[in-house]
């Protein structure tokens, strides 16, 4: 086998980018790299009925997007091509006559009818489905015979007693006795292999050295490592991923929530975060950092640090690591250009770019996602006349005693400012203060009211460079109506 560390990701052509396939995806990523090898895409399309259009290019869209690029497949090339199984054939065709030719697999010509009954009957004795074999004993020289004239699929012998040891890096050594594992069909009978046989064939002749994937295949494990066994091919590692679950601790589907990574990167989670947070679902670092960059996670990751046991998906937990992206970890230019981005152009088109800019610089701390600013953008643009001065805790504020007095104030200072900007509006409220020995919560909250409309939010020190000298002194006057009504109430 070759020394050069080479992963897949194999997924099949049946619709969305699973959440649970980019973690895969992800840590076959991250280890290849670790190493200096190769990560390849591997297309498992070999059942046609399932396939669906456009989900191909899809895939390859949504990695490229997340940043988890192959180094050999589909649109990429590579010296182990095709990359669709479904163009592999004659490969799987060469490889299968080799297993009948050492009688390590037979064909079975059992009927749909036969088999059917045959289960119905191990259902009622209350037995473990399963093929009986009975084609197993059939004589070589008159089943090639039948083959060319029959229906028939290609079983694998598996031996009849004895046990297939899997040594996986996740979960340890575990033993499987041969008398459980099926003589599975290894080629169906419309001449395209089982997902099993051909999984098996590609790897090796693909040079994987890492096959990696989630829980649900560690009972197939056997029938693969038996397979390698026949053909004589040296076995790859095994790391079997624990499942993603959802809160209520089954499997993650989309029936509890968004299972698409599509859906997420849609509705503003960032790529770094989202990848950020599916490495941890299942896997820590051992220390007590929680935020990596690409390059941290590629000199951190080990398969020794998997976790056995499944991994809840927290969308609590997503959305923290997302703000933190967005409010810490990204550069100013990096959330400028995102969150810019979500802007409409009707929007962009109220403010000149530098004020946008301010504006957004002003929201960051306060946003979750790039498209939160859509929350906050009336504040900047809706006139005083729409805020809803009825509110309870807007009213609170209007009605204290001093509010009137506040207002008049600004207004006195405002109308004498040769100049209104953000430096000067900062000198006014000092002088305020000083002049009325108003100050803390009784200056700074029916001052925000004033100006915003609501009790909380972002800082509205720059709001003299948007609305002017003349919009500043229309908001504090309408406050100070408001403030004489709530004064009578």
């Amino acid at each position: 086998m070759t020394t050069s560390i080479r992963t897949r990701f194999a997924p099949s052509p049946t619709g969305y980018v699973h959440l649970g396939s980019v973690r895969t995806a992800l840590y076959c990523y991250l280890f290849a790299k670790a190493n200096k090898g190769s990560y390849v895409l591997r297309v498992e399309d070999t059942d046609q009925t399932r396939k669906v259009e456009g989900s191909i290019e899809n895939l390859v869209k949504v990695m490229a997007e997340l940043g988890l690029n192959h180094d050999e497949g589909p649109g990429q090339g590579g010296d182990y091509g095709p990359y669709f199984q479904s163009e592999r054939l004659e490969i799987y065709q060469r490889e299968i006559q080799v297993l009948l030719d050492k009688e390590v697999a037979y064909p079975c010509f059992c009927t749909s009818e036969r088999l059917g009954e045959l289960r119905a009957k191990q259902q009622e004795e209350g037995l473990p489905p399963g093929y009986d074999g009975h084609c197993r004993s059939l004589d070589q020289s008159k089943a090639k015979e039948r083959m060319n004239s029959q229906t028939h699929v290609i079983r694998m012998k598996v031996p009849q007693s004895g046990e297939v040891i899997v040594r996986d890096l996740v979960k340890g050594e575990i033993r499987f006795d041969c008398e459980s594992i099926d003589d599975q069909v290894l080629m169906k009978s419309d001449g395209f292999p089982t997902y099993h046989f051909a999984n098996v064939v590609d790897d090796h002749h693909m040079k994987i050295t890492h096959v990696v994937r989630g829980d649900d295949w560690l009972t197939s494990t056997p029938k693969h490592i038996l397979l390698y066994q026949a053909f004589d091919w040296e076995l790859p590692e095994f790391a079997h991923l624990p499942n993603i679950l959802n809160p209520d601790k089954t499997k993650l589907s989309k029936r509890q929530g968004d299972v698409a990574v599509e859906d997420y990167l849609k509705s503003g989670y960032l790529k770094e975060a989202l990848l950020n947070y599916l490495a941890f679902l299942g896997w820590n670092p051992g220390t007590d950092q929680e935020i990596f960059s690409m390059d941290e996670l590629i000199e951190s990751f080990q398969f020794e640090r998997v976790s056995k046991a499944g991994a809840v998906f927290d969308k609590e937990k997503l959305n923290w690591m997302n703000e933190q992206y967005l409010r810490e970890v990204y550069s100013e230019q990096e959330y400028l250009d995102c969150t810019n981005n979500v802007l409409s152009q009707d929007q962009k088109e109220k403010f000149t770019a530098e004020q946008t800019h301010r504006i957004l610089l002003n929201l960051r701390k306060y946003l979750s996602k790039p498209e939160d600013v859509h929350n906050y953008w009336s504040l900047y643009t809706s006139k005083p006349q729409s805020f809803d001065w009825e509110n309870e805790s807007v009213q609170s504020f209007l009605s204290m005693e001093t509010s009137p007095t506040l207002y008049k104030a600004f207004i006195e200072e405002i109308k004498e400012s040769p100049k209104l900007d953000e430096t000067a509006f900062r000198e006014m409220i000092k002088t305020v203060q000083k002049s009325t020995k108003i100050k803390g919560k009784g200056l700074y909250m029916p001052l925000r009211v004033a100006i915003t409309g609501i009790t909380s939010g972002p800082e509205y020190f720059l709001f003299p460079d948007l609305v002017g000298k003349e919009g500043m002194l229309e908001r504090l006057e309408i406050a100070l109506e408001k403030a004489k009504e709530a004064q009578k109430a």
